[in-house]
């Protein structure tokens, strides 16, 4: 049984990538600190990926402040849910392929 991978999608080929997205696909937002401590990243390696998925239009930034203090909230937008979806989807079938196989 051949699978098609076309739905795999190389924005999420990254373990970090992957990480927000599974995080994001589970809540409302999640905040720069928040992101930061759940993926153990440097506060440079999470803004370049999250600057790639933002750049999908995967993720949505809403910036804010807080008192004084600025704040970032990132959301999965309802493309990046549908892709991660795809991508999970697909994921899924190729493992069940091999099971089967």
């Amino acid at each position: 049984m051949k699978i098609s991978i076309g739905n795999l999608h190389k924005a999420f080929e990254s373990r970090i990538r992957l990480g927000m997205m599974s995080a994001l696909a589970v809540s409302d937002t999640l905040d720069f600190n928040s992101l930061k401590e759940m993926l153990d990243v440097t506060d440079g390696n999470l803004a370049s990926h999250i600057k790639a998925l933002e750049k999908e239009a995967f993720i949505e930034v809403k910036k804010s402040f807080v008192g004084k203090k600025p704040n970032t909230r990132y959301s999965i937008t309802k493309a990046g849910k549908k892709a991660f979806e795809d991508h999970l989807n697909t994921l899924e079938q190729l493992i069940k392929s091999q099971k089967n196989g």
